[in-house]
């Protein structure tokens, strides 16, 4: 396949673009670096260019026959304070993505979605038929889009694989690509940053949840695990099957002291961490029930916690020269 990796120079998309040319697909990333980060593309044709430039586009989809989506704003908090920017780029700008890969051509469609569609779960492990209903406007605009893909599918014949995963995590093994987020606010990078002498302190945000310890409960996926998901999907769709909207996930959650534990463990220091307020548009657990990705993908997570938290200090000690 000749695989259009959009958002393939940020964190996510760098590792799938990796996964793909690792199964010999013909890998071409689109991203406009405002989050990304060229390096992160090494190795890869790359163009520059935004989701809301249709002209571009039409460029760059005459090349492939299948899109991996990735180029989304995706702060919760920040959503709630600036949902327009949220809007305008999740549903507006994609929807000409959407628009401009069906005008070329292209019916194979991977979405990079997000467990906060569901919102506040009524139980956990959430399956895929858990009722969709977003508290904060990240999760409304992937929502919106996820909307439009089972409505394209229905009218125009494309085929997706909506991949609804929870929190990404980790680096790739090799030490070459990881996560490099600005401003970083994703837990373990932060409680490896909070280990240093030096580094910041990490606030908690909310001890008096109703979970075993009082802080919120995730389920952290490695970022490889789900690289390799992205790729068995677009397999999936190449070989005739329908479209599908999968959870992704370990199906085993850790709290955020549970976390700062497994960083303590893997650096040998200790977080320098303080107790703040809850976040607005936090449920207090999310974790997935993996079992149909299982059985439609043959995909399973295969890294553990202190995997995800490795590979994560690994990056993090060798990632300043890169950067």
């Amino acid at each position: 396949m000749r695989v259009l990796v959009i958002g393939g120079a940020g964190y996510i998309g760098s590792h799938t673009a990796r996964a793909l040319r690792d199964h010999r697909h013909e890998v071409v990333i689109y991203d406009n670096l405002s989050t990304g980060h060229e390096f992160l593309a090494k190795g890869f044709d790359l163009i520059v260019g935004d989701i809301a430039d249709a002209a571009k586009l039409r460029t760059a989809l005459s090349r492939v026959d299948s899109v991996v989506h990735f180029a989304a704003h995706a702060y919760v908090g920040e959503s709630v304070i600036n949902p327009r920017k949220y809007f305008q780029n999740n549903v507006e700008a994609a929807l000409t993505l959407l628009n401009t890969a069906m005008d070329a051509g292209v019916r194979r469609f991977v979405f990079s979605s997000t467990c906060a569609v569901y919102g506040t779960p009524d139980k956990v492990p959430m399956t895929e038929d858990a009722v969709r209903r977003p508290i904060n406007p990240y999760g409304i605009s992937k929502l919106f889009f996820e909307n439009a893909l089972e409505s394209y599918d229905r009218a125009y014949g494309l085929r997706f694989a909506i991949l609804r995963y929870f929190n990404a995590a980790g680096a790739d093994e090799s030490g070459e690509i990881g996560e490099v987020h600005d401003p970083e606010s994703h837990l373990i990078p932060l409680a490896l940053a909070a280990t240093r002498a030096d580094g910041p302190v990490l606030r908690i945000f909310g001890t008096d949840y109703p979970t075993k310890d009082g802080t919120c409960i995730r389920d952290y996926i490695h970022v490889n695990d789900l690289a390799e998901a992205h790729v068995l999907a677009l397999h999936h769709l190449e070989s005739g099957e329908p479209s599908l909207a999968l959870n992704l996930g370990t199906g085993r959650g850790h709290s955020v002291l549970e976390i700062l534990k497994a960083v303590e463990k893997i650096t040998g220091s200790k977080v320098n961490w303080v107790q703040g307020p809850r976040r607005p548009g936090d449920p207090p657990a999310l974790v997935a029930d993996p079992t149909r990705a299982q059985q439609l993908l043959k995909w399973v997570a295969t890294r553990s916690l202190d995997d995800i938290v490795a590979t994560a200090w690994k990056w993090m000690q060798h990632s300043q020269a890169t950067v």
